[in-house]
C-alpha cells in the first residue's frame, strides 16, 4: 500500500510539471492582434480639385474723368443704382466754357479773314479782265498801224508805238493772272483757317461736355473715389472717380489652382463653393475659362481659373473669399475603398512591416494598389486596379473585391476602450 501512493505521488508530481512545462505562466502571452475593420460599399463618387479665391462682379466698369479740373458736384455714393447716361458727376466748367468763347471769337476771325480774301480774288479777277481788254485793244491797234505803214499812210515811228504799247498791255495782263494765282492761295489760306478753328472750336466744346461724368452702363456703385472740392488732374491717364459693378446678379469666381491640379480641369465643369458670411450652404457655379498666364508666389506656380454663378438673392457680394471644389469626374455607382485601407501594411511579430513581393508592370486601366483582408484571423493581400478618388475613398476598377466585404483598415491602437461587439458584416 504504501508503494502505491509514491507511485501516485510520483505520477501526480510528473503532470503537474508536464502542465507547467506546455503552459509556462512565467512568460508573458503575445496576444493576437487586432484590426480595425470597415465594410466595402457602392455608390457615387466624385474627385475635385480644391482652390480658394475670390468673388467678383461679372463686369466691372471703371469711370474716370478726361479732363481735369474742380469736381463741383457728385450724383452718386455707394451702392446707388445707375443707369446709362444718368449724370454722376460734374467739373467746374468755367475754364472750359471761356475756351469755348475763345474758339468761337478765332472761329468768326478766320470766316472774316476768308471773306476778305475773297473779295480780293473778285478784284483780281476784274483787273484781269480789264487787263485783258487792254490787251486786245492794243494788238487791233496794231495790226491797223502796220497796214498803213504798209500803205504808206504813217510813219515807221507811229508802229513802233503801237508795238510798245502792245507789249506793255500783254505784261499787265500777265501780272493780273499772276495776282489772280495769289489771291486764289490767299483764299485757300483763310478757308483752311476757318477749318482748323472749326476744329480748336469742337474740341472746346468736346471737353466742355467731358465735364460732365456720365455712367457708362446700368449698373450699381461700388466705389467711389472722388469728394466735391478734389481736385482731379488727367494729364497722364484718367483717374478713375468711380466703380460700376454692371450686373450683380451673375458673379464671377477667380480662384487660383496649383499646377499640379490644373490639367484636371476643364471649362464647363461644375463648381461648388462656400463663403464665410453663410457657413453651410453651398453655391453652385461653371468653369468658363482658364486663363494661360501663371502666377508665382513663394516658388508656387498657380493659375486662375474663373467661372459664373447666379446670384440672383444677390447675397454674394464682390471681393468675398470662396472656398472651391472643382468637380473634374464623377462615377455613379462604384465600388468605393477607403484611402485608410490601401495606406495600410500589417507588421510581424518584431514590429517590423511584412515583406511583399514586388508587383510587375500590370495591364488595364488604374494604377495599381492592395488591400488586405482578415482570413483565419490573418491578413491577406488583394491586390486591385485604382481610379479616380475625392480624398477618402478611391474607385475599385477591378478586383477580387465585392460590397459587403470587409477589409483591413488598420490596428487597433492598444489600450483604446474596447466597442460593443457588432455582427459580422456591419462594419466599424
Amino acid at each position: 500500500m504504501p508503494k502505491t501512493k509514491t507511485w501516485l505521488a510520483a505520477l501526480l508530481a510528473v503532470a503537474i510539471a508536464a502542465v507547467l512545462v506546455w503552459w509556462q505562466p512565467w512568460k508573458k502571452t503575445e496576444p493576437a492582434p487586432r484590426y480595425r475593420l470597415a465594410q466595402l460599399e457602392r455608390g457615387p463618387l466624385s474627385a475635385a480639385v480644391t482652390a480658394s479665391g475670390t468673388l467678383n462682379a461679372l463686369v466691372t466698369v471703371q469711370v474716370g474723368s478726361q479732363v481735369s479740373g474742380l469736381i463741383r458736384e457728385i450724383h452718386a455714393d455707394f451702392n446707388s443704382a445707375v443707369k446709362r447716361g444718368q449724370v454722376i458727376a460734374r467739373i467746374d466748367p468755367e475754364t472750359f466754357e471761356s475756351r469755348v468763347r475763345q474758339a468761337e471769337a478765332d472761329l468768326r476771325a478766320a470766316e472774316n479773314a476768308a471773306e476778305v480774301a475773297r473779295g480780293n480774288l473778285l478784284a483780281r479777277q476784274a483787273d484781269a479782265s480789264r487787263a485783258n481788254l487792254a490787251l486786245a485793244e492794243s494788238r487791233r491797234n496794231l495790226e491797223r498801224k502796220r497796214g498803213l505803214v504798209a500803205q504808206g499812210f504813217i510813219s515807221s515811228a507811229e508802229l513802233d508805238s503801237a508795238e510798245t504799247a502792245a507789249g506793255t498791255a500783254t505784261e499787265l495782263a500777265r501780272i493780273a493772272e499772276l495776282d489772280i494765282g495769289v489771291a486764289r492761295a490767299q483764299l485757300a489760306s483763310a478757308q483752311a483757317g476757318i477749318g482748323q478753328r472749326q476744329a480748336a472750336l469742337d474740341q472746346a466744346r468736346l471737353e466742355l461736355a467731358r465735364t460732365v461724368i456720365r455712367s457708362p452702363v446700368d449698373g450699381v456703385v461700388i466705389g467711389r473715389a472722388a469728394d466735391v472740392g478734389q481736385t482731379v488732374a488727367a494729364s497722364f491717364q484718367a483717374p478713375v472717380l468711380f466703380t460700376i459693378a454692371r450686373d450683380l446678379s451673375r458673379m464671377e469666381v477667380n480662384v487660383a489652382v496649383d499646377e499640379a491640379d490644373v490639367g484636371r480641369v476643364r471649362a464647363g465643369q461644375k463648381m461648388r463653393f462656400t463663403v464665410d458670411a453663410f457657413p453651410g450652404e453651398r453655391f453652385d457655379g461653371q468653369v468658363t475659362q482658364i486663363r494661360l498666364a501663371p502666377q508665382t508666389t513663394n516658388n508656387v506656380v498657380t493659375y486662375s481659373v474663373m467661372a459664373t454663378v447666379d446670384n440672383p438673392a444677390l447675397k454674394l457680394l464682390p471681393g468675398m473669399t470662396a472656398s472651391a471644389r472643382i468637380l473634374t469626374e464623377e462615377r455613379g455607382d462604384v465600388l468605393k475603398l477607403p484611402n485608410e485601407a490601401l495606406r495600410f501594411r500589417p507588421t510581424q511579430p518584431d514590429g517590423s512591416p511584412v515583406k511583399l513581393e514586388v508587383r510587375g508592370r500590370e495591364d488595364g486601366p488604374g494604377i495599381p494598389g492592395r488591400v488586405w483582408l482578415l482570413k483565419d484571423g490573418q491578413p491577406e493581400a488583394v491586390s486591385v486596379r485604382l481610379g479616380v478618388s475625392d480624398g477618402r475613398h478611391t474607385e475599385m476598377l477591378r478586383g477580387e473585391l465585392e460590397a459587403g466585404q470587409e477589409i483591413i483598415l488598420g490596428n487597433e491602437e492598444a489600450g483604446a476602450p474596447k466597442r460593443a461587439a457588432r455582427p459580422f458584416g456591419m462594419g466599424m
